[in-house]
């Protein structure tokens, strides 16, 4: 029948590497065996050593792309990704109303890995007050929900503190992702606070690697595969935060610097789920 096959859609940038942004929401859709279409938002042009132009996709380009998918296709979820200013994030907070696109995941990608922020205050506003409270899970890093919440996160109390925060913004699913840094810790802990008080943790180790490209990327990618084939949404964390530590663990000889996680390793997870 038309349509029944699992449809995801990814609203996020091109990365010209293929190791974030559009690439990797793709990679993930394809490895948790749904099929992945985009509304392409801006392009990058970067590699291993850093990104080195960007540009923004014109608005009616970005709504033409929502209308048309719209038209045809069965999305039952999608997530976004860098959405670099304020009437961008208005632009999709519109088409998400227009249309259904099924539940949404939203990573507020604010700051860069080390903490740096990225967006202007403007932007930060429009993800805090109007895309956030549409999200049926929000995926923050530890330093984003450090911005978002206003609070200094420096232990785990703390950071279940600030997923709290977070839901009180309208979020229903909080994952706090925690701080993966080796000098402090040998194990990356995070938190999950679910829409009924469910809460629980997840834990990997710390995987020493300059492979980390695209981690966030592909983790809000997996949950949202994981609803489009009908996973409850705590199912769906579980399995995405798996699939992810899988391929960071498993690292792969493309770059020189920081290079992309290893969805090939991470793909074996469904023979795990099938036996």
């Amino acid at each position: 029948m038309v349509n029944e096959f699992p449809q995801v859609l990814t609203i996020a940038g091109s990365d010209s590497d293929g190791s974030a942004g559009m690439q990797a929401d793709l990679h993930t859709f394809f490895i948790r065996k749904t099929y992945g279409m985009s509304v392409l938002v801006a392009v990058v042009a970067g590699n291993s050593y850093g990104i080195h132009a960007a540009e923004t996709l014109p608005l009616h380009f970005v709504d033409k792309q929502f209308e048309v998918l719209a038209d045809d296709f069965k999305v039952r979820a999608s997530k976004t990704g860098m959405l670099s200013d304020a009437s961008l994030i208005e632009a999709v907070v519109k088409a998400y109303k227009q249309f259904d696109f099924g539940p949404l995941v939203v990573d507020p990608v604010i700051t860069t890995k080390h903490g740096a922020q990225l967006l202007e205050a403007a932007a930060f506003e429009a993800l805090k007050e109007k895309l956030l409270p549409l999200a049926t899970v929000a995926t923050p890093n530890f330093f984003e929900a450090q911005l978002l919440t206003g609070r200094t996160i420096d232990n785990e109390q703390q950071q279940t503190a600030a997923a709290k925060d977070i839901q009180s913004l309208g979020v229903q699913n909080v994952i706090v992702k925690g701080w993966h840094n080796q000098d402090n810790q040998n194990e990356v802990a995070d938190y999950v606070l679910l829409a009924d008080g469910f809460d629980f943790w997840l834990r990997h180790p710390y995987f020493d690697t300059t492979h980390i490209n695209g981690t966030g990327d592909t983790l809000s990618a997996a949950i949202a595969a994981e609803i489009a084939k009908g996973k409850d949404v705590a199912t769906a964390i579980r399995i995405a935060h798996d699939v992810t530590a899988t391929a960071i663990e498993h690292e792969i000889a493309v770059g020189h610097k920081f290079g992309p996680i290893n969805h090939w390793a991470a793909q074996d997870y469904n023979k795990k789920e099938d036996k």
